[in-house]
């Protein structure tokens, strides 16, 4: 697979997890993410999944994914029995966001969250001039569609961060196929963190 052709928020993850090591993709999709990441960092993967045809497509790579809703818990899991816990545009989505975050820093030893950024300048300019519900390219879903259940931005998560005690050790602001450094929470469209507790 030829790196160019990954996705640039693929190639920070990519990036990020250390070779050989153990990973657990929350709300894997498609497989995409943990395929890359065995193809590449020769890790030992797993995913969870609630969507059947997305658990089929992942079956069809080879990937050991299983069927379960990560709303759930993840009490079959030892406390840190996975190197990296993986999140990446899925927190969003999940009706306990707290308990699915802390559940995942006690399976893992480091987690890797990606989610939309909703306060982009995209986002706020729609919303603003327009008067609706926006739609981007990270925000792809008509409000009536949409999949997201908490709408937040990078400054949201950071005091989060702050307020449950989580470290972030890492950082990633994106724009389609750039990085973003300055005022992301403005400029970015989506944001990665490695975090630890």
């Amino acid at each position: 697979m030829k790196y160019e052709s990954i996705h640039l928020e693929h190639r920070v993850i990519l990036e990020w997890v250390k070779p050989k090591s153990s990973v657990l993709d929350l709300g894997c999709g498609n497989g995409e993410l943990l395929y890359i990441l065995i193809k590449e960092k020769n890790v030992r993967g797993q995913g969870i999944e609630i969507d059947d045809q997305s658990i089929y497509n992942c079956v069809a790579k080879g990937l050991n994914v299983f069927h379960g809703d990560i709303d759930s818990g993840l009490a079959e899991y030892s406390d840190k029995s996975f190197d990296y816990v993986i999140l990446n545009q899925s927190l969003q989505q999940v009706k306990h966001l707290n308990s699915v975050l802390l559940d995942s820093l006690r399976v893992g030893k480091k987690v890797i969250v990606g989610f939309p950024n909703f306060a982009s300048y995209s986002a706020r300019f729609q919303l603003f001039f327009r008067g609706k519900v926006p739609v981007t390219a990270s925000l792809p879903y008509a409000w009536h569609e949409t999949p997201n259940l908490h709408f937040f931005s990078i400054v949201d998560f950071l005091g989060y961060c702050r307020t449950a005690q989580v470290k972030a050790e890492k950082r990633a602001y994106l724009h389609t196929e750039k990085q973003v450094r300055l005022w992301p929470n403005l400029f970015a469209q989506t944001a990665l963190f490695l975090i630890s507790k």
